[in-house]
């Protein structure tokens, strides 16, 4: 059964991981989403969606729980064995786009861009030209990560 782990919990660096990075700021629960799909599959999903973020948190170096938080994430995508990301057309996500091209070339990646999303152009010829999967729709990625894990079994 899937499992997921949501910041600032610790996970296990021994269990098939994917990291869930992308929009969190006005976007749809997506982290649910993929769960849900997911579910009876043994992977760890890790999510840096906390239920106790607290947004008058200076986002500043120095600020320790939004420190803490950064630290955590970064931990989070280099332990995972695969990193999904997916952008929603209703944010902006410019850190994530930044961790993208951190990571897109040096873990297995996979990701979903939704129609409308402003930097989507970008993303669509960065992932081209990498050579990294591309979907336009959360539940299509979903269903080929789903296959994937599932031969991984």
């Amino acid at each position: 059964m899937a499992t997921m782990i949501i910041s600032p919990n610790s996970y296990d660096t021994l269990k098939y991981s994917v990291f869930l990075a992308g929009s969190i700021d006005k976007a749809r629960p997506w982290h649910d989403e993929v769960f849900s799909k997911l579910a009876d599959l043994d992977v760890q999903l890790i999510s840096p969606k906390r239920d106790d973020w607290d947004s008058s948190w200076e986002q500043d170096a120095h600020s320790e729980p939004f420190r803490s938080q950064v630290l955590w994430e970064r931990a989070g995508m280099e332990a995972a064995d695969m990193i999904l990301y997916c952008f929603t057309k209703d944010s902006k996500a410019p850190i994530s786009m930044y961790e993208l091209g951190r990571y897109g070339n040096a873990k297995d990646c996979i990701v979903c861009v939704e129609e409308g999303f402003y930097r989507q152009g970008n993303l669509d010829i960065y992932c081209e030209m990498d050579g990294i999967p591309m979907y336009h729709n959360l539940d299509d990625l979903l269903t080929d990560l789903r296959t994937t894990l599932e031969q991984r079994a």
